[in-house]
């Protein structure tokens, strides 16, 4: 009795102890816990089960005018050094 004793408290001891910055999942959080995709609601569920999409909450994207833009949407993934005139200002 007192060796089972002894062994059950050696493996609680040796057990991983859970911190409390693990990420709370729906399995270790309370039972109506939703966690979603961390995206912001755009409406309301109606009674009769449909969706009210409200304009307020729609994402709403300002782009400016591109026409006459001299550089291109590519952004290289090894930039080269470039130099110009205010670097080489700031080096004199």
């Amino acid at each position: 009795m007192p060796l089972g004793l002894i062994l059950g408290i050696g493996r609680a001891f040796r057990r991983k102890r859970t911190s409390s910055l693990d990420i709370l999942s729906s399995k270790r959080a309370p039972r109506g816990y939703y966690k979603g995709k961390n995206c912001k609601p755009t409406g309301f569920h109606t009674r009769k089960g449909g969706y009210v999409l409200v304009q307020e909450k729609l994402p709403n994207y300002v782009v400016p005018d591109l026409t006459d833009f001299k550089l291109k949407p590519y952004v290289s993934q090894c930039p080269r050094d470039a130099k110009t005139s205010e670097a080489s200002a700031l080096t004199k």
